[in-house]
């Protein structure tokens, strides 16, 4: 077998320190990459694609169950989460982490993750996939209606609060925001998303498109019982009759 290719991610630099002095005592192990905070993280687990990630779970900017759903489920790698607290523990085996290690770390109880690390990478995972969306589900679930997207553009990752989208309009497996006079292409289908929204702000208007209530102007009869639902910044979008007892109050009509 081939080494196994380890990124290390934690925003203590002690705790880096340590976890890197144990890997490197293993022979069995490459360190391909480190990471001090949530956005850093997934930058480099996505271009060095490891094997193996220590992901630390209080950090800044993402967390480490945030970091886990930012990445490509199908290409998820096995994950030893790394915490101070039992509670997160718990919680790292309820996402289907490898296992975990609590702070101050151990060197016994490294050793036995690695091992159970290094046995698991033997054998092929038909069902990793599988139960890495079965992962992105149950953490959506507990994060309550979405407040902010990971935004990917021209080499570095940032946050769009959704509060300042005025509209998403559907791209296949990927969503266009529509942000004042910018567009950000986004991971995810539209169904998925609009479900994450908070619905007294967010409303569908078609099999293609929601709408900010609040960047919205105002409706207009069109034809067929559709109308036209007009944007504070001038742009028209089609409101489906499919979709018009979905608005809240008078903008259901």
């Amino acid at each position: 077998m081939d080494r196994i290719r380890v990124v290390i991610v934690d925003d203590e630099p002690p705790a880096r320190f340590k976890l890197r002095t144990f890997l490197e005592d293993d022979t069995r192990v490459e360190i391909v990459g480190e990471a001090g905070e949530g956005l850093e993280a997934v930058k480099v687990i996505e271009e060095q694609k490891p094997d193996l990630v220590f992901l630390d779970v209080q950090m800044p900017e993402l967390d480490g169950f945030e970091v886990l759903e930012a990445l490509d489920l199908d290409h998820l790698p096995r994950i030893i989460f790394v915490t101070a607290y039992d509670a997160y523990a718990v919680r790292a085996f309820q996402v289907h982490a490898l296992d975990y290690l609590l702070k101050p770390l151990d060197r016994e109880r490294f050793e036995t993750a690695m091992r159970r690390a290094a046995e698991a990478l033997k054998v092929a995972d038909e069902k990793q996939g599988e139960r890495a969306r079965e992962t992105a589900a149950e953490l959506r679930a507990r994060q309550g209606p979405l407040q902010r997207f990971l935004v990917r553009s021209r080499g570095r990752l940032w946050f769009a609060r959704t509060d300042q989208i005025d509209w998403i309009e559907a791209a296949g497996n990927y969503v266009t925001l529509h942000v004042g006079d910018e567009t950000h292409l986004v991971r995810g289908t539209l169904k998925d998303i609009a479900e994450r929204l908070d619905g007294d702000r967010f409303a569908r208007i078609h099999r293609s498109t929601v709408v900010n209530l609040e960047s919205v102007r105002e409706l207009q009869e069109w034809s067929h019982g559709d109308w036209l639902v007009i944007m504070k910044n001038g742009t028209e979008l089609r409101l489906s009759r499919r979709y018009r007892d979905r608005l809240p109050g008078t903008l259901g009509g």
